[in-house]
């Protein structure tokens, strides 16, 4: 048994050794590198360092900032843009107060005064904890809305979606069906 501690030892030592060696060529080996050539002479072929987040703009040129997208405030619903997205707001938020001791969503959104204020309710899923249990209160872990909840604004997409909701699927699925008939 002492002969193979000996021996799983040695290898060990032997493994560390090895790795050292490999470290210390390949700083050689760097330092003797000469150094890279500007960024401009490895140039890819037109078209192939374009990024669609930077709206056509080569990533070595600065982009011009597009201007602040103005907040939507038609209080009408948008159509989600991915499945299981929190639904957007349509309304302006600014200066509300969303801290640990108040949050403003709430005065118009919770259950108990949405009809009164004519917004839609919060979901039930907001109340439950990570045991899926009922509170009688918001879940801490669903407190803060604008974590998941964004402003609707007149801003444009910067790359294109062609998600479909599933009622839409299945509403060209039966018309296509019924014209099959």
């Amino acid at each position: 048994m002492a002969i193979l501690l000996l021996a799983a030892a040695v290898a060990v030592l032997l493994g560390i050794v090895i790795a050292l060696s490999f470290r210390l060529g390949d700083r050689k080996q760097v330092a003797s590198v000469p150094p890279a050539a500007p960024v401009a002479e490895h140039v890819l072929p037109h078209g192939s360092q374009i990024d669609a987040m930077r709206r056509g703009i080569p990533i070595d040129e600065e982009a011009t900032p597009l201007p602040m997208a103005r907040v939507l405030n038609t209080d009408l619903k948008r159509e989600r843009g991915y499945p299981m997205q929190p639904p957007t707001i349509p309304h302006s938020i600014d200066n509300y107060q969303v801290t640990v001791n108040t949050n403003r969503c709430m005065l118009c959104h919770a259950r108990a005064n949405a009809a009164d204020f004519q917004a839609p309710p919060v979901s039930v899923t907001h109340y439950m904890d990570r045991d899926d249990q009922f509170l009688a209160t918001i879940s801490p872990r669903r407190y803060f809305c604008n974590q998941c909840h964004v402003v609707q604004t007149d801003a444009q997409p910067l790359v294109a979606n062609g998600f479909r909701d599933i009622d839409t699927v299945l509403a060209a699925e039966q018309a296509a069906a019924g014209g099959d008939r």
